[in-house]
């Protein structure tokens, strides 16, 4: 009998308060599979652990400790933003990979992350035909944008979603009890570069007409000054206040980000952040009103604490999924949530293949805003409601939220020199 394969799995992109559930998912699962699958190396700092031998083996830690990474956020063995660039732009990079792979035995790669690192995961998974090494492929989804395709959504978001329509619901109720002779404006700025669907769940709070959020800007709407100024006014005449949830990615008529600051990340996309003093200012301008705004920027994405139960579950189970592919031989695929009920929420797993999820993103359908621009439809919020619903509180300790800290022993290189990124 052929001895084992020895698995890599590493973490990529921004990281979420969930993607260690799907860590979980897969390291457990793989140790259920002892007949097919050695030990699990986690690449450090993503495809980077791979292309240096950075590798952390995983079986020097303990069930317990394992177990702990389904409530415990962030990247527990480090991320990275690094796109890998094709076979003939950089055949360098793949050979390198696979020196690795072939010195460490690997023959399972699994890479959790969004679009562009579904990308990376096809690429590898083409060079076992293209370079001669036999390698199993499986992507395992992750992003908070909610923007990859054919999975009906994106483990990540449902808990980003429910941090945002607690903290506009929270803010809001704030600002409504100052409004009188304090602030009249709050502003809220949230992720997405192209896609809304962060912003939309700020929406959720919003239960009877005059609920905060009065606006919402998407990134699929055009920002249209006057239009969103007339608004404003209209709210705090109306209601006595104005809580706003503005996406990062929201552009102006001249097609620029309302908020880019000129610099580019790793995958080449435009740095974000700072459209929520932009337009706070703006009202000041125009109609004198006195803000406060706010940058949920990481807290969102790390806030375990308050994570949706079923965007847990979710993780957990893709991770699983993704092992359970491995060893059946699917190769260049990522496992997929298909919704199959909305009330009660049903949902079942699902397959797609790499080469169709690669660089897609999946944005907000038309009918998911609102006819003005400003607000998230029935059908919207029958599609969100169900991704933010239970609570799945990590331990507590002392007061705070008792999360796990790895041991991330290496492994010891056995190749010499050094590779550069």
């Amino acid at each position: 009998m052929a001895k084992p394969k020895n698995a890599f799995y590493a973490q990529s992109g921004g990281v979420t308060a969930v993607i260690n559930a799907s860590a979980c998912g897969v390291i457990e699962t793989a140790r259920r599979y002892k007949a097919k699958i050695g030990k699990v190396y986690a690449g450090r700092n993503g495809i980077i652990g791979a292309l240096t031998e950075d590798l952390i083996d995983t079986s020097k830690e303990s069930a317990e400790a394992i177990r702990a990474l389904r409530h415990t956020p962030a990247g527990a063995f480090g991320s990275c933003r690094y796109k890998l660039k094709g076979l003939e732009e950089n055949r360098a990079q793949y050979e390198r990979l696979i020196e690795v792979f072939r010195a460490h035995d690997i023959g399972y790669f699994f890479y959790n992350g969004g679009g562009d690192s579904q990308d990376t995961a096809h690429k590898v998974s083409q060079i076992g035909e293209r370079l001669g090494y036999p390698i199993v492929c499986v992507g395992v989804p992750k992003t908070v944008d909610n923007d990859l395709p054919f999975t009906d959504c994106s483990p990540g978001f449902g808990s980003v979603a429910k941090y945002v329509a607690v903290s506009i619901r929270e803010a809001a109720f704030d600002v409504a009890s100052m409004a009188k002779t304090s602030t009249k404006i709050f502003v809220m700025e949230v992720m997405g570069r192209h896609a809304g669907w962060i912003a939309a769940a700020g929406g959720l709070a919003a239960e009877k007409k005059g609920d905060a959020p009065h606006i919402i800007l998407f990134p699929e709407r055009v920002f249209d000054e006057a239009a969103f100024l007339a608004r404003v006014d209209l709210v705090v005449k109306t209601h006595g206040y104005c809580a706003i949830v503005v996406s990062e990615g929201v552009k102006g008529k001249n097609g620029k980000f309302l908020a880019e600051s000129g610099l580019r990340d790793a995958f080449g996309h435009a740095q974000l952040g700072g459209v929520a003093p932009v337009i706070a200012q703006l009202i000041k301008n125009k109609l004198g009103y006195k803000y406060h705004w706010a940058v949920a920027d990481y807290l969102q994405r790390a806030a375990r604490h308050i994570a949706s139960r079923t965007d847990v579950e979710q993780a957990y189970a893709l991770g699983r999924r993704a092992v359970e592919l491995a060893v059946k031989g699917h190769n260049a695929v990522m496992p997929i949530i298909v919704r199959t009920a909305n009330r009660p929420y049903k949902w079942e797993l699902g397959v797609a293949n790499l080469a169709d999820v690669a660089n897609v993103e999946k944005k907000m359908p038309e009918d998911y805003i609102t006819e003005d621009g400003f607000g998230i439809t029935r059908k919207c919020r029958t599609y969100l409601e169900p991704l933010i619903q239970g609570e799945d509180y990590p331990p507590y300790k002392n007061g705070l939220p008792h999360y796990v800290r790895l041991k991330n022993a290496p492994v010891k290189k056995k190749l010499g020199g050094e590779f550069k990124v």
